[in-house]
């Protein structure tokens, strides 16, 4: 089995695949979806900092000029909300927008959420064990970031349910070719999501509270299309990341049991464990640049215009900087995975998502006495964001909190 994106059983494990390339074929060109692939630590890292690549070239070419097809009359809606949102962007509109947005998440004021997600995690952890565990993804998983993020934001609690559908929508269109069902709906959740945001936004201008988006009213630098496309970039990433390590990070600890109990007694070292979670199965298997002047990577001319696809899962996985890289190791010290990413597209929300993953598995660790599988959970279909249908547990009060 080679790269194929579309094939359950890749999507399952791509790692021995992407082993293959590193060694035998680390730039190869993808003909389904007209991509290089870029496999190696190494060249994705800096790929990722070179600013001859960009997430857009619409900046400095139209799609005629760049030898694209014009994108669907009826995708104009989805396209309108992602690109005033700062990761679409590229200087000195994305330098602007981080700029802005960015006040909102200086570490102190990240790290002064601290005590709100822990005691969110608490709520969530303490409901799931006392029923005897469930579905980890929906029961704790998601609520978490999503009511971070919405109480940041400002969403009223009784809209809350609306927000991950939208996001999970929107998200669809990052697939690769994605259907024309998955496109159309990206679409509507776009057009509803906005609306929604302008309508709220318009309440905020003219009775502010203390959230994001009353302050984002009072940027006069911010157009009415960016502060919408801010905030659904918020939400997208700012809980997409988080439910999808949860997920794929408790599912590698069960695959590996010592790591589990080597956590369970020293807890101590969550923050290398998150670390080393993101890393070892991480959400975010692609990430795509576009060429925007010629560039060479071992050797290959990848030329304007072309697109290139940097494989986050098998950087992560590259044996030139991961001592024995297929190892789960929840006290690994030397772990520079890019899971996150690199360079001016650095995920603003790291340091947030950091916060939720350790209180998360560590309210769990606490409160759990015992956490067993019910059944082997399956993956979604989708390989760039890839993540668990479900992870269905039995749980049972460890005998602190019994």
């Amino acid at each position: 089995m080679g790269f194929d994106p579309w094939n359950p059983d890749f999507v399952a494990y791509p790692y021995n695949v992407y082993d293959q390339l590193r060694r035998e074929a680390p730039v190869s060109y993808y003909e389904p979806t007209g991509q290089w692939l870029v496999a190696r630590h190494a060249d994705v890292n800096a790929l990722l900092r070179d600013r001859r690549l960009g997430r857009s070239y619409l900046h400095v070419a139209t799609h005629e000029e760049f030898g694209r097809p014009a994108e669907p009359e009826f995708q104009e809606p989805f396209w309108r909300v992602i690109r005033a949102g700062m990761l679409d962007v590229e200087p000195p509109v994305h330098t602007r927008l981080r700029r802005l947005v960015s006040r909102a998440f200086t570490p102190r004021m990240v790290e002064s959420l601290r005590p709100r997600v822990r005691a969110i995690a608490g709520e969530l952890v303490a409901a799931y064990v006392d029923k005897g565990g469930g579905d980890l993804i929906a029961e704790v998983a998601e609520p978490l970031p999503v009511t971070v993020i919405a109480e940041m934001l400002g969403i009223p609690g009784q809209d809350r349910h609306l927000l991950r559908p939208w996001s999970a929508d929107i998200c669809g269109m990052y697939e690769l070719n994605p259907a024309p069902e998955a496109q159309h709906t990206a679409v509507r959740a776009a057009e509803e999501f906005a609306g929604y945001l302008k309508s709220l936004a318009a309440e905020r201008r003219r009775a502010p509270g203390e959230d994001l988006i009353s302050a984002l009213t009072q940027i006069d630098e911010l157009t009415e299309d960016e502060l919408v496309g801010t905030c659904v970039l918020l939400l997208n990433a700012g809980h997409e990341a988080t439910v999808n390590v949860t997920g794929n990070g408790w599912w590698s600890l069960f695959r590996n049991p010592g790591e589990l109990a080597r956590l369970r007694g020293d807890r101590s070292l969550l923050p290398t464990a998150v670390e080393e979670l993101m890393r070892w199965d991480t959400p975010l298997q692609m990430f795509e640049r576009w060429v925007l002047e010629d560039i060479e990577v071992h050797g290959v001319r990848i030329p304007r215009g072309s697109e290139v696809a940097l494989l986050f899962g098998s950087a992560n996985r590259d044996p030139a900087v991961f001592e024995d890289p297929d190892r789960l190791d929840v006290g690994r010290a030397d772990n520079p995975h890019i899971s996150f990413g690199a360079g001016i597209h650095f995920c603003l929300g790291a340091p947030l998502a950091r916060i939720e993953l350790a209180e998360s598995f560590g309210a769990l660790l606490d409160r759990a006495g015992t956490l067993e599988l019910r059944q082997e959970p399956s993956w979604k279909p989708g390989y760039v964001i890839r993540g668990l249908q479900s992870l269905d547990l039995t749980a049972t009060a460890s005998a602190a909190t019994a």
